[in-house]
């Protein structure tokens, strides 16, 4: 089974300027967006097993991924 890409980019794909935009005016998004790319990073190691996690961990950081790419789409649709 193909892994899914959760990139930003990926995920928001008509937003693509606005990300851009963000990630060199905006501190707090620039942050948050590492952080999405960093736990995007782990479940797509997890996923493709090239790293062992139990399936709460897994579960957790889903979650994380869920919460940080809501937050960073609030941002870009209130700076839209």
């Amino acid at each position: 089974m193909p892994l899914e890409n959760h990139s930003l980019i990926h995920e928001f794909p008509e937003m693509r300027n606005r990300i851009h935009e963000l990630k060199i005016s905006d501190n707090h998004f620039i942050r948050l967006f590492h952080e999405y790319n960093v736990v995007e990073h782990d479940v797509h190691r997890i996923e493709s097993g090239a790293e062992a996690a139990s399936s709460e961990h897994l579960e957790t950081l889903k979650k994380e991924r869920l919460r940080l790419k809501d937050e960073l789409f609030s941002i870009m649709k209130k700076t839209a």
